[in-house]
């Protein structure tokens, strides 16, 4: 063999192995990571962060014994509620795989949130899963609060604001109701026992027939009594119907889940235990009227229902049917006469027509009513004839009135005068036509005169 040449040779152990590539191994070693380990939680302090302009983190999540590469997507972070910077504490919910180019171990991070608030947040989702799991969050197994309670016990702290609200809204709202105060701390290392205790002891007493559960708003950590395991149970295990009111409507809490009624407030949770007095009166009112009325139809129902039985058995009484055939005879004997009668004065009048008639056709009646008829002809001829001569005498009396006020007699009697020449008798009507000297006559409307002209006017 000469020794500038090179020739690869496999050894005889590894012939019938596997050969990987290095981009084969780290894959392969991705694989094996992503399918043996499952989205878990991770805590530890933020260093060496980087933000490229792509919007994605990479960090490194170190404690003081090691560190692990991380690479958190633009996707993910965008639901960051805090400021991520070099040296913070978290916890992250990541998936362990490899960055092959580089065969570099690290963590694709899903969510993250400071470590302290974090991790309570992830206690709290697995107890929520491990209580659900069990049933405690059926809606089956919740109990029905009483329309008005006889008594309500409320468990809460005594000098909070929440039991202020608590007792000003039940005094509003139905004050007759009295209450019964379970006094415990709502925050703090004591505070779940104080609460177990507290319900135990309601249990025990059995005085109140709803319990309210709660405290005001605060952080979750603040909150936390109300997630902790043993008052979660111990009031799914309460003989009385509970109701939760943990901090403001936003706050969730295990016992909200748990108990029989969620109140988003303490106010709230009072509002729904007891109802509003004036409200509840009105209802009374109305179902009272509503009751009296359906008694006051039902009473006149059966009245009715009396009456017709009672009138059933009287027509069913043998007297009764004999006094109702009796009073059907009278009645029968009633008509016949009616009917007899009529009939009598129908014959009884066409015997007078009939006998009329007769009497009008005799003779000497028919002769006497012609004589009438004559008579009252010639009255009627003679009226006629002096109408129709008052009637002539009348137009020619407007005929002579119509004549006279058209003739020159008529003009005369209203003062006028007829002037004509005496040699030719002509009518003068111009006074340019006369002379001086001149001889003219008039003519009035009783007599004439003569005269000689003086003097001439004219216009």
């Amino acid at each position: 063999m000469r020794s500038d040449s090179f020739e690869t040779q496999i050894p005889p152990a590894v012939a019938d192995t596997q050969i990987y590539s290095v981009s084969q191994l780290n894959r392969e070693a991705g694989h094996i990571l992503e399918d043996s380990l499952p989205m878990l939680w991770v805590e530890g302090e933020i260093s060496n962060l980087a933000r490229p302009g792509s919007g994605h983190l990479y960090f490194s999540l170190k404690d003081r014994d090691a560190q692990v590469r991380c690479a958190m997507f633009r996707n993910a972070n965008r639901a960051l509620r805090f400021q991520v910077d070099d040296g913070l504490q978290v916890l992250v919910r990541a998936k362990v795989t490899i960055y092959e180019p580089r065969g570099s171990f690290q963590l694709i991070v899903e969510q993250m949130e400071p470590a302290g608030e974090g991790l309570l947040r992830r206690k709290l989702e697995e107890l929520k899963t491990r209580l659900a799991a069990e049933g405690l969050f059926d809606p089956a197994v919740k109990r029905r609060l009483p329309g008005v309670p006889k008594r309500i016990g409320i468990i809460t702290s005594p000098s909070g604001a929440a039991i202020r609200d608590i007792l000003h809204v039940l005094q509003r709202r139905f004050a007759a109701v009295p209450v019964t105060i379970y006094p415990v701390q709502v925050q703090g290392t004591r505070a779940k026992h104080e609460i177990v205790t507290a319900l135990q002891m309601a249990a025990d007493r059995n005085e109140c027939d709803v319990l309210i559960v709660g405290r005001g708003g605060g952080s979750l950590e603040d909150l936390w009594a109300f997630n902790e395991e043993i008052v979660a149970r111990a009031i799914a295990a309460c003989a009385i119907p509970v109701v939760s009111a943990v901090g403001h409507e936003v706050d969730f809490t295990i016992s909200d889940l748990v108990a029989d009624l969620r109140a988003p407030t303490p106010s709230a949770a009072a509002e729904l235990v007891v109802p509003d007095a004036d409200a509840w009166l009105n209802r009374i009112n109305s179902m009272a009227q509503r009751k009296t009325s359906a008694i006051y139809r039902m009473l006149q129902q059966r009245r009715a229902l009396l009456r017709q039985l009672t009138g059933r058995i009287s027509r069913r009484n043998p007297g009764f049917i004999l006094r109702q055939n009796a009073q059907r005879i009278d009645e029968f004997s009633q008509r016949m006469m009616i009917a007899l009668n009529h009939r009598l004065a129908m014959d009884k009048l066409r015997l007078n027509g009939t006998a009329a008639r007769l009497f009008a056709a005799a003779p000497a009646n028919q002769i006497g009513q012609h004589q009438q008829h004559l008579k009252e002809i010639g009255l009627r001829l003679d009226s006629g004839m002096r109408a129709h001569i008052d009637r002539v005498q009348n137009r020619i009396a407007l005929l002579a009135a119509g004549l006279h006020a058209v003739s020159p007699l008529g003009t005369l009697e209203r003062g006028y005068a007829i002037v004509s020449d005496p040699e030719t008798g002509a009518v003068i009507r111009d006074a340019n036509t006369l002379a001086k000297g001149q001889k003219i006559t008039g003519r009035l409307a009783k007599g004439s005169f003569a005269a000689e002209v003086k003097k001439i006017l004219t216009k």
